[in-house]
C-alpha cells in the first residue's frame, strides 16, 4: 500500500506534468488541438478532456468516502458540488483556455486532498460504482495508485501526439520530482 508521502509525490508530479503538457499544447494553433490524430479519444484536446472527466469521476467518489479525515473531505468540497462530468469520451472543455482553468483547479484540489490524507485513510476500503454501475469495494490507497497511473497513461498518449506534431514536451520522468539525497544536507 502506498504511503501518504508516496501519494504526495505523485500528486506533485501530476500537477507539474499537466503544466508541462498545457504549456506544450499552447504552442499549437487551436485547430491542431482539435485535429483527429488517431488517438483513442481522437485529438489532443479529446485526450486531455478524458483525463479531466476521469479525474472528476474519481474525485467525486473519493469526496464521498466517509473513511477520510474532515480535512481531506473539505479539500474536495468544490469537486463534490460540481456537476457530473459526463461520459468518458465527453469534451466538457472546448478550448485550451477552458481546459487549462479546469485542470489547474483539479490539480490544486488533488494536491490539497492528498496532503490531508493519513495512512489510516488509505487502508480503508471505498465502496463505489463504476461508470457502468458495477459495485466495487477497494482500498483507497490502491485506488489512488490506479488514479495516478491512469493519468500517466493518457499523458503518455498526449506527449506522443505532441511529438508527432513537432512539439517537444521536455522532461517527463517522475525522477526529476524526487529530491536527490546527495544534494540534501546530511545530518
Amino acid at each position: 500500500m502506498p504511503s501518504p508521502a508516496d501519494l504526495a509525490l505523485l500528486a506533485d508530479y501530476n500537477q507539474w506534468m499537466n503544466q508541462q503538457l498545457l504549456a506544450a499544447c499552447a504552442r499549437l494553433p487551436e485547430a491542431e488541438l482539435h485535429a483527429a490524430r488517431g488517438a483513442f479519444f481522437g485529438s489532443l484536446l479529446g485526450t486531455l478532456n478524458h483525463l479531466i472527466v476521469g479525474d472528476t469521476m474519481w474525485l467525486k467518489r473519493f469526496a464521498t468516502h466517509a473513511g477520510t479525515s474532515p480535512a481531506a473531505r473539505a479539500a474536495l468540497a468544490e469537486v463534490r458540488a460540481a456537476p457530473d462530468p459526463g461520459p468518458l469520451d465527453g469534451q466538457p472543455h472546448g478550448t485550451l483556455d477552458a481546459l487549462r482553468d479546469a485542470r489547474t483547479g483539479l490539480d490544486a484540489a488533488i494536491v490539497q486532498w492528498v496532503g490531508a490524507l493519513r495512512q489510516a485513510d488509505l487502508d480503508r476500503a471505498l465502496d463505489y460504482r463504476n461508470s457502468r454501475g458495477i459495485a466495487s469495494r477497494r482500498p483507497l490507497g490502491a485506488l489512488l495508485l490506479h488514479f495516478f497511473n491512469h493519468q500517466t497513461h493518457h499523458r503518455g498518449q498526449a506527449t506522443t501526439l505532441l511529438s508527432q506534431a513537432g512539439i517537444d514536451v521536455g522532461l517527463t520522468d517522475l525522477l526529476v520530482r524526487i529530491p536527490d539525497a546527495l544534494a540534501l544536507p546530511s545530518h
